[in-house]
């Protein structure tokens, strides 16, 4: 599993290299998101229930985790394109182990996680945003569990739906839900009462909601770890079920 895995994973870091421009589109992305929704939002801390003055502070966890739910979300799209070139057929005819197909995916897309992320916080630095190791590290955590996890409903999409447009438009509809019914943008006492309810069980929420709290001068450890062991269990069910189209996906062949 470990070495199917890794040369799938490094066959798709090889493919990403040879598009520059799509390497580059992936880096700037970011920067563009960070600098925008700081300046439109930057004033916004002046409302109640903000606990900073730095709306850029507040900003740096939101923007990853919307990288990461914009980003993953479209990972489906490669084995969509392995399907009608043929070689996803090729591949379950060998000894390949399925999950390697689903892990690879994984893997390749945290990756690109891990490069935008540092690129967010590198530039985040200059603007004014103060992190702390802690802070740091479990937004790494938080933002490579969300990756799995988004990937995982990506790719179980594209092995039922098998069509560009289907995926597409049922990315976009749950994409834009998740990110607005959490506080991405907005401090939790500035939002509505049923959004605050139903971003308890948002697992984009229990990201940024994680790596805010890691960020804070005195954390609630016992908080950040709970969410992330929830991010743990919702990453590998889904990696599970995405495992599991498979069969339904070789029946049908």
């Amino acid at each position: 599993m470990i070495t199917h895995t890794f040369h799938l994973a490094a066959q798709s870091v090889r493919a990403l290299l040879r598009q520059p421009f799509f390497v580059l589109i992936s880096l700037v992305q970011p920067m563009i998101w960070l600098l925008l929704f700081g300046e439109l939002f930057k004033r916004v801390v002046e409302l109640p229930g903000f606990a900073t003055t730095s709306y850029i502070d507040f900003l740096i966890p939101g923007i990853v985790v919307m990288n990461v739910l914009f980003g993953a979300n479209w990972a489906g799209m490669t084995f969509i394109e392995m399907m009608q070139q043929g070689s996803l057929d090729r591949m379950l005819t060998t000894p390949l182990r399925r999950g390697a197909l689903i892990l690879s995916s994984l893997v390749y897309n945290s990756i690109t996680t891990v490069v935008q992320t540092t690129i967010i916080f590198l530039v985040g630095w200059p603007l004014g945003a103060r992190f702390t190791l802690g802070g740091v590290l479990v937004t790494y955590a938080a933002a490579i569990l969300l990756t799995g996890a988004i990937c995982s409903i990506s790719n179980a999409y594209a092995l039922v739906l098998r069509s560009r447009e289907a995926l597409i438009g049922l990315s976009v509809m749950l994409a834009l839900p998740l990110a607005f019914l959490s506080t991405a943008l907005l401090a939790q006492d500035a939002v509505p009462g049923w959004i605050r309810t139903v971003a308890r069980y948002n697992p984009i929420d229990w990201a940024v909601t994680a790596s805010r709290e890691a960020m804070a001068a005195a954390p609630d450890w016992a908080g950040v770890g709970g969410r992330l062991g929830l991010l743990v269990l919702v990453t590998a069910a889904l990696a599970a079920v995405a495992t599991r189209t498979f069969d339904s996906y070789r029946r049908s062949i």
